[in-house]
């Protein structure tokens, strides 16, 4: 497979989410397979359910997950339709769920248009059924869309000149790949850092094309619904928007109890060996007892 992907909080999803009492164990953004390999290898009464809307993605963790083949169903789809899914699979309640919400690395690194050094086409899609893609986005919204979509999705105080320049520049041209869109973006706020300055306009035009964050809600809406008694969710989120989304369901749940007061971290030993846990946060809360 050449590129190696890292599950982040690897120790801590499984100390938190998995036990001899897990039966069915739900990974709803299985990714390349990182979390479900280690959960299935390490206990073998678990029988686990792996979605993603990514049609690539799921043939790897399929390589990933073959010697598990008879306690693993991979299953193309996306956690917004998570009760739907598992009730076509006969499936009336879980014991675990994870909702891991990162980019994979074979997703950044695959010439869709995630990284701001992609010279190739502005698509963005995880699931390319999807119509709405990257290009559309920037070359046909209007300024106040972009500008909202900017502000809103990528928490970026620069995003009127950020949308000003790109409709200012696609009245040249169209802007057709993601390492025109980086450039850009470079241009307008005028300065660099540690971290690249179109990270948050590619996170916000990722959200908008994928509808991230209302998928989020249902999906743990219905997880929480579906878990038995005992049984939890956690949530690994990147960024604040989907940290407060997990946390407020989690509160406004009253069949819940909130096992992570404050959200788990990765430690410094991990963060080193794998820079993209520095911004992973892990909440995880239980169904109560006749919840």
């Amino acid at each position: 497979m050449g590129v190696v992907h890292i599950p982040v909080l690897l120790e801590e999803v499984i100390n938190n989410l998995v036990s001899e009492k897990t039966n069915v164990f739900i990974d709803a953004t299985v990714g390349a397979g990182g979390h479900a390999s280690n959960i299935l290898e390490r206990y073998k009464n678990v029988r686990l359910i792996g979605l993603d809307a990514d049609e690539d993605i799921l043939r790897i963790a399929g390589e990933r997950l073959y010697e598990f083949e008879g306690r693993a169903r991979l299953i193309r789809g996306n956690f917004r339709d998570l009760r739907e899914i598992l009730t076509s699979e006969g499936i009336a309640s879980v014991d675990g769920i994870l909702f891991d919400l990162g980019l994979s690395t074979f997703q950044i690194t695959g010439e869709r248009g995630f990284s701001f050094n992609d010279d190739s086409f502005l698509d963005m899609r995880m699931d390319n059924r999807g119509t709405l893609t990257a290009y559309d986005v920037v070359n046909s919204y209007d300024y106040k869309e972009l500008l909202e979509i900017i502000r809103d999705y990528g928490e970026d105080y620069r995003a009127p000149a950020i949308a000003k320049m790109i409709v200012e520049t696609r009245k040249k041209k169209p802007i057709s790949t993601a390492k025109e869109l980086g450039n850009i973006v470079l241009k307008a706020k005028r300065r660099t850092g540690k971290i690249h300055p179109a990270t948050k306009t590619f996170q916000a035009i990722r959200i908008e094309v994928n509808d991230e964050l209302r998928s989020l809600q249902k999906g743990i809406e219905a997880a929480i619904d579906m878990l038995s008694p005992e049984g939890r969710v956690g949530v690994i989120s990147f960024h604040s928007l989907e940290d407060r989304i997990a946390k407020v369901a989690f509160k406004a749940a009253s069949e819940l109890n909130i096992i992570t007061k404050k959200p788990i971290r990765a430690e410094r030993v991990e963060t080193k060996e794998n820079p993209s846990s520095r911004s992973a946060k892990l909440r995880v809360a239980e169904k109560k007892q006749g919840g």
